[in-house]
């Protein structure tokens, strides 16, 4: 970036001097600008890499566009192409765009969404890309630049051939009212017939290359949000900490989608961070293009009623009535954003507690619950109608003032050029054109306003996404409890406390011993789960030691979980399937007392729903004999079976896993058979060990 932005400031100092040489204003401002945008292009190391990469397109776009209007200025351009000289104003044009885009890079709310958008365009992994017979490889950020490089460019040809197109408009209603026909079908056919073409074959290629670039964009941030989701147990943790961020379901799922591009199937929500940055450059583009052509068609316009005649009077006309309704829309839609973020929330609380019924539909049944679940869902439903009313109404404001603000705004420029037609000053086709280029202005100025509910829909996904990234760090800090790696695990010192401060159990003193089974016991409530989670280094809450083997722990709750697919899956949770074969996955059943399952491996069920409690218990001891963890850790996870069948499954254990040390929870004293050490949670926040 800096030697770019010393070939900027070559050419902006070579731009100046030309200008104060020959007293062209253009050119001095030409000299200006540039000279600005070289002095960001070289401090442009801390920006965003999302945003560097406007910048550094502008600032070669700079160089590129000055030398072209400098050969047309000395007469350098190929006559041939002398319909396709650059705009005297398009170097400053971009120029401009370089310096806006640098000092908007420090707005805090442009920070907050460019830290998410960073994160796939500084992506280093490298990757593959097909497109039908063309396959290449390349890092994931060179092809997302390059893809994003490329949309930049089509957009920008897209605005310059709109304003060919304009004046092909004012030719044509020219040709109209001179009545002349070679005219009219010279530009019908040979002017208006190719640029359509070419606009529409770009239009075609865009939609192509930004449906690429946003589901391989999607499909990144996705995947980045789940493994840090999941990694360090964020996942659990969040779900314990008070406040933390809800339905992480929906920000993975939606809320990455939206952020992007509105939503995959086009978005209730509209737009996304890359719709809005090319947007933005096409209404940036578009505003200095037909300001400019505004202004010269307007510069003769006087004041109705005087001779008074202010330069560009039509855009000084536009850009008033733009920062009016703007400031109305602001006014009127201000609470939307709030109103949205809850949208969201409500939404995916009905839909989780639909699944979450649906989950556990038996228990319900068993309870005759369904008309406490009808008045949960109604509940729901009720906050969803109450939140979806309270946007019908603001939205109702909204619509009202937007909507007649969309009636008049075509009008307002044929009121104030209609005098100069009628008394002959201009023609039909520079009326035509006052007014396009006077509506292209005002589309320009109203961007807020146009895209008002879609900006206050994508701020409530940007909050949501940015809030879910706090919650993750927070999630994966370091806790209380300060975390050795050793041979065994073990609590040294330990305060085990709940999420709300409460102290469970005092100064626990807990040093695993290899081959001497520990039995813990102690009455509901005092703390013996909990214990559990901070002797496998789960558990945040709480000051002390914690010794930690790596990867040789295994805890199996008294509820398992069991995934929905292939019995196989199941059996080898949480080993990848294949990590097992077949023979060795029966045997495990077949020791776990579950021979009847033994045939169905490839049967695909929610496993949860059709095993009983005492079957998904016998099935995580099937994945303790697979995975032959030196340390079992079982929470009551034999609590749901016979004492005959627990006494079977512990004698089972110690003859397969000889090398493996058992630490259980449990009431039954039958239990103290399998244990040599025993710890008591009395309830009063010590742990008896004996």
């Amino acid at each position: 970036m800096k030697i770019l932005g010393l070939a900027v400031a070559a050419f902006a100092l070579a731009a100046a001097s030309l200008g104060l040489a020959q007293g062209d204003t253009m050119l001095q401002l030409l000299g200006g600008f540039s000279l600005a945008a070289a002095l960001c292009c070289w401090r442009s190391g801390p920006v965003s890499a999302f945003l560097k990469i406007f910048i550094a397109l502008f600032s070669v776009e700079i160089v590129v566009f000055g030398l072209g209007d400098f050969a047309a200025r000395f007469d350098y351009w190929p006559a041939a192409l002398a319909d396709a000289k650059f705009p005297a104003t398009l170097p400053l044009s971009v120029a401009v765009f370089a310096v806006l885009t640098f000092a908007v890079s420090h707005l805090p709310v442009v920070r907050k969404l460019t830290r998410i958008a960073d994160r796939f365009f500084n992506a280093a992994g490298t990757t593959v890309a097909h497109y039908g017979p063309i396959r290449f490889a390349a890092t994931e950020r060179g092809l997302a630049t390059g893809m994003a490089v490329f949309l930049v460019l089509i957009n920008q040809a897209q605005v310059a051939i709109t304003v060919r197109l304009s004046f092909f408009s004012r030719d044509w209603f020219n040709a109209i009212q001179e009545k002349n026909e070679p005219e009219f079908w010279h530009q019908l056919l040979w002017v208006f017939t190719p640029w359509a073409f070419i606009i529409v074959s770009s239009y075609v290629i865009e939609f192509v290359v930004t449906s690429y670039l946003v589901i391989r964009w999607r499909r990144w941030l996705t995947q980045f949000y789940i493994s840090h989701w999941l990694a360090g147990h964020a996942h659990y943790r969040m779900s314990l900490a008070d406040g933390g961020a809800d339905n992480p379901d929906q920000r993975i799922s939606e809320d990455v989608a939206r952020f992007i591009d509105g939503g995959s199937d086009g978005g209730s929500y509209g737009y996304g961070v890359y719709n809005y940055s090319i947007m933005l450059i096409s209404t940036l583009s578009s505003l200095v293009s037909f300001a400019l052509l505004l202004w010269g068609l307007s510069s003769n316009f006087t004041l109705p009623g005087t001779e008074i005649a202010i330069p560009g009077f039509l855009f000084w006309v536009a850009l008033l009535y733009a920062g009016a309704g703007t400031a109305i829309t602001h006014l009127i839609g201000r609470p939307l954003a709030r109103i949205l973020f809850t949208r969201q929330k409500v939404e995916a609380d009905f839909r989780f507690s639909l699944a979450r019924l649906r989950e556990y539909s038996e228990q319900v049944a068993l309870l005759k619950g369904e008309k406490a679940e009808a008045a949960n869902l109604k509940g729901k439903f009720g906050a969803l109608i109450g939140n979806y009313l309270e946007m019908v109404d603001q939205r109702k404001k909204l619509t009202a003032f937007t909507q007649f603000y969309g009636q008049l705004s075509p009008i307002i420029p044929y009121v104030f050029a209609a005098p100069f037609y009628f008394a002959g000053k201009i023609t039909l086709g520079v009326m035509t054109q006052t007014a396009s280029a006077f509506g292209r202005v005002d589309s320009a100025l109203t961007f807020f306003i146009t895209y008002y509910t879609s900006l206050a829909g994508f701020g409530a996904v940007l909050n949501r996404l940015s809030t879910f990234d706090a919650a993750i760090e927070a999630a994966q800090a370091p806790g209380g409890f300060k975390v050795e790696h050793a041979e065994a695990p073990g609590l040294h010192g330990a305060n085990i406390a709940l999420p709300d401060g409460r102290v469970l159990l005092n100064n626990v003193d807990l040093p695993l011993q290899r081959g001497r089974n520990l039995l813990v016991t102690g009455p509901s409530g005092s703390g013996k789960s909990t214990l559990f989670r901070a002797l496998s280094g789960l558990w945040p809450f709480g000051s002390g030691a914690v010794d930690l083997p790596a990867d040789k722990v295994l805890l199996l709750p008294q509820k398992p979980y069991i995934p929905i697919g292939p019995l196989r899956d199941a059996a080898a949770y949480p080993a990848e399937p294949d990590t097992y074969g077949d023979a060795a996955i029966k045997a495990a059943l077949v020791d776990a007392r579950l021979p009847h399952l033994a045939e169905k491996l490839h049967e695909s069920d929610n496993w949860s729903q059709r095993l009983s409690g005492g079957e998904q218990q016998r099935l995580a001891i099937a994945r303790a004999l697979l995975a032959k963890p030196e340390w079992l850790l079982l929470d009551e996870a034999t609590a749901a079976l016979d004492e005959e069948t627990e006494a079977a499954i512990y004698k089972m254990l110690a003859e397969r896993m000889p090398e493996t040390t058992l630490v259980s929870i449990g009431h039954r004293a039958t239990l103290n058979a399998w244990h040599q050490a025993k710890a008591q949670a009395r309830g009063d926040g010590l742990l008896a060990v004996s």
